[in-house]
């Protein structure tokens, strides 16, 4: 391959079918991929140059090649040729092909290299495969932790998993350059680096050298003289099985590393500082000495190396053309730019030294689910992407803009301001426990974010933007207007009602239009009344019936005639941790006390998490959305139900909260219902009142394998 004049954008889409158990999950059903057509449009219109598409094996032919069923690719593969979007198939990602076969299987290798030809025959303009994605990750995952299917725990099966793997990688590419001879194989893994205390550096060492090997087997490499030689051979591979892969050499025509922040590891032999809760790690050892193997950016004085060191070592290690084939963080939005936009400029980084890395991959696009649980539970968690499926169509975020920009240089938005300050990362917060040699860290940096919000509430908001490392600062409502020219801040959130003029809201919304500067209003459900017989869209009139209401409708339309491209975010009543004052607070104190606690039934209302409200709200303003939105936790309730689920999560008495009808109390001012039209953004509620707890969580650590074999090698 010829070197590339510029990097290029690449772009992929999570597509694993995982198999737990009896249970399968399909990462291209649940983010809706697999039924719209109409995605393949929005990854062309990043401007990419490429993108990782499955035409998965146990998706396509399930029941054997005979019965395969080609349509899904035929028309998603031809509409990518009509967007001028190049695909680098991939065959089977972080699986084990259909349900009749499985890593440990040899007919897994035979079945693979079967379904490539066929794969082949009937797309013969493709021209870049990847038979097997990450198969050394995939291996430790499936048959040395146990994790996937099928959940084997030794040494052994891990090499059978690696090399059926490997072996269907080097015969699928062969069927395939029969069929194509232009035909090229790029190869991904994920790609860390494991630090340690000094008494463990010899485990560290395997691990790094490890990590290497499906690299390492496929350009045939490993012969007696290579570092994991011995290693095999105790795990039981025949001298055989690992030169077969010499005399079969199938070298990678691109090399794609994986690299997530999370993939650096540091082991630590002091258990006794991680005892007591999750802390990231895992509990574990190598048959001479426990340990945790633990994120290292949690515990290490300095920073990682992230993608670009590893760009530098595999540049160094095999001087083939490199690229970052999954580029994802799943984080606030502040932090999925950053890490998206420092993994590409250290690429150019390399390339400036003389690195041949072609392209950085912004994947996820559509975002992910369960990943968080390394896909052992299946919740539904979902963390977002360039797009956000939790709308009635993909909702493009600000991921989406920066990554167009990256491409193309197209304008980036209010998201520009927040890529001066380092990531997490990079800040001292990242830590979670005493720093393993001198502290390195960068403090928060870049434009502010101004706060006209009084009270609890804006106390709060400065809180959330101090987690996420945005500098922010709060203002009283008559600071606000001259502070946008001594400030120069990137986007000014204000609360209704914070004015006690209206003019000098409109004033402030009129002067941020005229800047160019986004504008939050956070208003609530009051500018509804409480008669409605299902919750209330954004696309409903206001008909507030209650004072307050009244003010905060007069104030959003204030806002939107002067600032058309302002955003207002609707709320219901907010509950938050650690709250004096409030309905959550009261019924606390009267349950404690024995007393009971009169709640009102019968009519809904939409409880609100305000951790839960804080962080989506600044993900909408980063994205650039604008108009009315509608955010409270999914699941309306009445009053009193409300209160028997906060009873519970306090571990109280439930029985001590009394049912009231509106004709018994004198009803307080309404707050109905709301749902949405345009995405549901925020968790449950019955989760987020299991996160507002005041009883703590029991959480166990995590565990790894603890099995002593006579090998030092170990696992993580």
């Amino acid at each position: 391959m010829r070197p590339l004049d510029r990097l290029e954008l690449w772009v992929g889409v999570e597509p694993t079918v995982s198999r737990i158990g009896d249970s399968v999950q399909d990462q291209l059903v649940l983010s809706g991929f697999h039924e719209r057509l109409e995605d393949i449009d929005r990854l062309a219109s990043l401007g990419a140059t490429r993108v990782r598409f499955p035409v998965l094996w146990e998706r396509t032919a399930p029941n054997g090649l005979e019965q395969a069923d080609w349509t899904w690719p035929d028309t998603r593969l031809a509409r990518l040729a009509e967007c001028g979007l190049d695909p680098i198939v991939g065959l089977v990602h972080h699986g084990g092909g259909p349900l009749h076969t499985h890593l440990l299987d040899p007919a897994f290798v035979t079945g693979l290299t079967a379904y490539a030809r066929a794969v082949a025959e009937r797309y013969p303009h493709v021209r870049t495969y990847t038979p097997v994605n990450e198969p050394l990750t995939t291996a430790r995952f499936s048959a040395l932790y146990g994790h996937w299917y099928p959940h084997a725990r030794d040494d052994h099966s891990f090499w059978r998993a690696l090399m059926h793997q490997l072996q269907a990688t080097v015969l699928a590419m062969r069927a395939i350059r029969e069929v194509n001879p232009e035909a090229e194989l790029l190869q991904t893994e994920d790609m860390g680096l494991v630090s340690a205390r000094p008494s463990l550096r010899e485990q560290a060492d395997f691990e790094n050298e490890r990590r290497w090997l499906s690299f390492d087997l496929l350009l045939g490499r490993v012969d007696q003289q290579h570092p994991m030689w011995s290693y095999l051979r105790w795990a039981g591979a025949t001298e055989r099985e690992i030169l077969w892969f010499a005399e079969n050499p199938c070298p990678p025509d691109v090399l794609g590393l994986n690299a997530y922040v999370t993939s650096e590891r540091f082991l630590d032999d002091r258990v006794e500082h991680y005892r007591g809760g999750h802390h990231g790690g895992f509990h574990g050892g190598n048959g001479r000495r426990a340990y945790v193997d633990i994120e290292a950016v949690r515990v290490q004085g300095h920073p990682i190396g992230g993608p670009c060191g590893r760009l530098y070592e595999a540049g160094a290690r095999y001087g083939l053309p490199l690229a970052l084939t999954e580029v994802h963080l799943a984080c606030t939005r502040e932090e999925q730019l950053r890490w998206l936009h420092e993994t590409w400029q250290q690429a150019q980084s390399a390339r400036a030294d003389g690195v041949d890395v072609r392209a950085v991959t912004a994947w996820s696009a559509l975002g992910a689910f369960d990943w968080n649980s390394l896909l052992t539970r299946q919740v539904g968690h979902y963390e977002s992407g360039l797009w956000d499926v939790r709308a009635p169509q993909p909702r493009p975020t600000a991921l989406a803009h920066l990554a167009r920009h990256l491409a193309t240089g197209a304008e980036l938005g209010p998201a520009r301001a927040v890529l001066e300050g380092p990531g997490w990362w990079r800040r001292a917060d990242r830590l979670r426990f005493p720093p393993e040699g001198p502290l390195h860290a960068e403090a928060p940096d870049g434009p502010p974010l101004l706060v006209a919000v009084p009270g609890r509430l804006g106390g709060r908001l400065l809180e959330a933007c101090g987690g996420r490392g945005l500098p922010a600062r709060r203002l009283a409502p008559g600071e606000a207007r001259p502070a946008l020219e001594a400030e120069r801040p990137w986007a000014v959130v204000v609360a209704a009602g914070a004015f006690p003029d209206p003019a000098d809201l409109r004033a402030l919304a009129a002067a941020c239009a005229g800047r160019g500067l986004p504008l939050l209003l956070l208003s609530s459900a009051q500018v509804f009344g409480g008669d409605a017989t299902r919750p209330f869209l954004e696309s409903d009139a206001p008909r507030p019936t209650c004072a307050r209401g009244v003010r905060q409708r007069l104030e959003e339309e204030a806002v939107l005639a002067a600032h058309p491209g302002a955003l207002v975010i609707r709320t219901g009543p907010l509950f938050d941790v650690g709250e004096t004052e409030g309905f959550a607070a009261g019924l606390l104190r009267a349950l404690r006390a024995g007393r009971p606690f009169p709640a009102l039934a019968g009519v809904a209302v939409s409880p609100t998490f305000l951790p839960d409200l804080l962080h989506h709200a600044l993900d909408l303003l980063l994205d650039g959305e604008v108009g009315v939105w509608h955010l409270a936790n999914a699941g309306a309730v009445s009053w009193f139900e409300f209160a028997g689920m906060l009873a519970r999560a306090a571990r109280l008495d439930p029985r001590r909260v009394r049912a009231v009808s509106p004709a018994q109390v004198r009803s307080p001012a309404p707050w109905p219902a709301l749902a949405s039209e345009r995405g549901w953004l925020m968790p449950g509620l019955e989760d987020a009142v299991r996160r507002w707890s005041p009883v703590p969580a029991v959480r166990r650590p995590r565990p790894a394998d603890t099995r002593a074999p006579e090998y030092a090698g170990g696992r993580r």
